[in-house]
């Protein structure tokens, strides 16, 4: 298979790669993460003009591209540890309009993605849910002639910053049935929606959201009453693959940080990458990023398959990336001593956000079981 990237994709690669080494340093992103809003309009504003919000959407409504380019902006976004909200508008948020919306709402939504002008979120987690995305206590009853929605999400990545958030919710059957799971748009200011925000371990931001009482119009659902798992389950492999991507990234750094700084430490007057112990150590990351990578590039390939090979394909994927992100910054750590849990030092930020990754739709063991049940 030819891995060998077109033109145009060589292109797009340049661009974000230009980015993140001239406007994107580690202590503007530093700066940006310990901000307010926890990133830049700014820089939001520069993806629009650059086209990279309207990647991986309809050609229709402004977009082009495919998964293929997401994975090029998303390793990108590793690279950069990039703190603005683009895997929550456009690959969850877009994505989940693109996969279910009707004419009218992608008209109105994903143009306005592409342009910069409308960021989103995607509020599907509960306290008690766990990894389960058909776990939804969140309630919609019809009201009038639209909807009430009533019920708490949590760790809504994005949400302090979005305006619109698309709310899982249950329009029929039990607490973990699959049928009965509606999609919402929701705009951010509606009555009785509140938030509490705060900054995750990684530098990102996310938010608790209540809905007490949350009327929306019929426009307001997206896709058919109770039948929306479909569209989530696609959308979110999506999102491991993109997550997947984001991961190679990270580790690409932490392996060629932690090289060049066995090069320059000394201990007993020699580098100590001159220490076999050390060179192995070396030698097992990189075999770990190799792997994570080709995982990164099957998933990525396969998205556009069968729901059995496309599900198959993201599980095996995330479990790999769990486990390569988590040996490659834990060892990063270890290889630089003491200061690598330092704030002052990229090595602990880039590790966190692998830890993250690890448990954000599910960590290696979920991931595990699930590649099982979909093998048996």
């Amino acid at each position: 298979m030819d891995f060998n990237l077109s033109e145009e994709q060589q292109l797009l690669k340049d661009s974000v790669d230009r980015f993140v080494q001239d406007d994107y340093d580690f202590e503007a992103r530093r700066k940006l993460a310990n901000s307010d809003a926890g990133y830049s309009e700014d820089n939001w504003k520069t993806f629009a003009e650059l086209g990279w919000l309207a990647v991986g959407l309809p050609e229709d409504q402004g977009g082009f591209g495919g998964p293929v380019e997401t994975m090029i902006i998303m390793e990108a976004v590793g690279k950069g540890l990039i703190t603005e909200p683009y895997l929550p508008t456009v690959i969850l948020g877009g994505g989940l309009v693109a996969e279910a919306g009707s004419d009218d709402q992608k008209n109105e939504i994903l143009p306005a993605i592409a342009e910069g002008g409308l960021k989103m979120a995607f509020a599907y987690a509960e306290p008690t849910s766990r990894f389960n995305l058909a776990d939804v206590t969140t309630r919609a009853e019809k009201s009038g002639g639209g909807y009430k929605l009533s019920g708490h999400k949590s760790v809504v990545y994005g949400a302090a910053a979005a305006d619109k958030i698309i709310v899982s919710a249950r329009t029929s059957g039990g607490q973990r049935d699959r049928d009965g799971i509606s999609l919402f748009i929701v705009d951010n200011n509606t009555a009785g929606l509140t938030r509490r925000d705060y900054p995750t371990a990684d530098g990102l931001r996310a938010s608790e959201v209540m809905l007490e009482g949350v009327e929306v119009g019929a426009d307001a659902l997206l896709g058919a009453e109770g039948q929306a798992m479909g569209a989530i389950e696609k959308v979110v492999d999506a999102a491991i693959a993109a997550l997947c991507a984001e991961a190679v990234g990270c580790m690409e750094v932490l392996k060629d940080e932690t090289n060049e700084y066995l090069k320059t430490r000394k201990q007993f007057g020699v580098p100590i990458g001159k220490f076999q112990v050390l060179q192995h150590r070396m030698v097992d990351c990189f075999i770990e990023l190799e792997q994570s990578r080709s995982m990164a590039y099957m998933v990525t390939l396969k998205l556009d398959e069968d729901e059995t090979e496309r599900r198959k394909a993201a599980t095996a994927a995330k479990a790999q990336i769990g486990k390569g992100g988590v040996f490659v910054g834990a060892q990063s750590v270890q290889m630089h001593g003491g200061m690598g849990m330092t704030d002052e030092l990229k090595i602990s930020h880039y590790y966190k956000r692998l830890m993250q990754i690890d448990t954000m739709f599910g960590n290696r063991d979920y991931q595990l079981k699930q590649f099982a049940a979909l093998t048996q």
